[in-house]
């Protein structure tokens, strides 16, 4: 394993950030090869407690020869948000500066090749630099991976629509409960990023790639047994595309979970402002009708509570961690068999 360390120069003078990249060389020189990157949105660390409980996995697996192809992971990949703190609160979701998605805005190159990345040096903000970075370690690998994780929530994933059905072998082997088809644009978002130089090549070939945004559970779900679950679900999402040699592990079988397009999804929203009682769990399922949640937004008073209705039958995939809302705030996901009355193409949210 070889440990190098990316610097990003700041938009002030003697001020930098730093993160460190690992590589392991593969021994097979057409072997697929992988790029896993966790913590994009700096404060959802599920993602990067799985790359270190991963890590040992592959340090056996490269102590005996039976790594194929190159692995690339950056358990920390935004060191700016990381450094952002409001009042004694986190904020890594959005910059701070420019008041953009991390997990937004970046380049569509219309083929991979590197030499079409703009020099650094010409962009004009510090998280533009950090995106020119990450997609420039990212290019070309067979396997992108970006590890997020919602508010609260069962394990899911983001997968571009082209990729379908033929990366269900990836869902079965990293254990997730359901997959999010997207298409068209959301938001120049790293996967969509990662699979915009591929979309007018060849389609045998455009079926080979595996690019992914993995959606771990909730904010809260950084435990060391969770890591070495989700470590071994990517483990074994690498042996079954050939990254890795392991004779030990079965094929993987078909994935159970939940399939729907994005459309799909009721994102739920509150009706007044005020506190959050939650009558459903992530993983639940509910009927049309069904109580989700009540607002309570004038305690006390015989009228001061307003229920949240789920709009058709479905399964809840996440909900917000907090208890306090605004009105017209989305508090959960849920996942129906119908296209959303306010169905949104490409991206759920900002």
């Amino acid at each position: 394993m070889r440990k190098s360390i990316e610097r990003i120069e700041a938009d002030t003078e003697g001020v930098s950030y730093d993160f460190p990249v690992y590589r392991f060389e593969g021994s097979a020189r057409h072997a697929p090869s992988a790029y896993l990157q966790a913590a994009l949105h700096a404060g959802e660390l599920p993602g990067t407690v799985a790359i270190d409980a991963l890590m040992p996995l592959l340090s056996a697996a490269e102590k005996e020869g039976r790594i194929r192809g190159a692995i690339t992971l950056v358990p920390w990949a935004n060191p700016v948000g990381r450094a952002q703190y409001h009042f004694a609160a986190h904020e890594g979701r959005f910059h701070l500066g420019t008041r953009t998605n991390f997990n937004r805005d970046f380049l569509l190159l219309e083929k991979p090749d590197p030499a079409l990345l703009p020099d650094e040096s010409t962009l004009s903000t510090t998280d533009q630099r950090l995106k020119a970075r990450l997609l420039k370690l990212s290019l070309g690998h067979d396997i992108v991976l970006d590890l997020h994780c919602d508010d609260e929530g069962v394990p899911y994933l983001y997968v571009p629509e082209p990729l379908w059905p033929a990366m269900a072998d990836c869902a079965a082997t990293m254990g997730v409960e359901a997959v999010l088809l997207w298409q068209d644009e959301c938001g120049s978002a790293f996967d969509e990023a990662s699979i915009n130089p591929y979309l007018g090549g060849n389609r045998a070939e455009l079926q080979r790639k595996v690019v992914a945004t993995v959606e771990y559970r909730g904010m809260a779900d950084v435990d060391a047994g969770l890591a070495r679950q989700d470590a071994g679900g990517l483990y074994r999402l690498l042996v079954a595309r050939g990254v890795i040699e392991d004779a030990s592990l079965p094929p993987p079988g078909p994935f159970g979970g939940i399939v729907a397009p994005l459309e799909n999804v009721e994102m739920t929203a509150a009706p007044k402002a005020g506190a959050v009682l939650y009558h459903v769990r992530p993983g639940d399922r509910v009927e049309r009708g069904a109580r989700l949640a009540t607002i309570v937004h004038a305690p006390g008073e015989p009228d001061g509570r307003t229920e949240v209705i789920a709009p058709q039958a479905g399964y809840i995939l996440t909900r917000r961690g907090h208890r306090i809302t605004r009105s017209g705030e989305d508090l959960l996901k849920l996942i129906g068999s119908e296209r959303s009355a306010d169905a949104r193409s490409g991206t759920l949210e900002a």
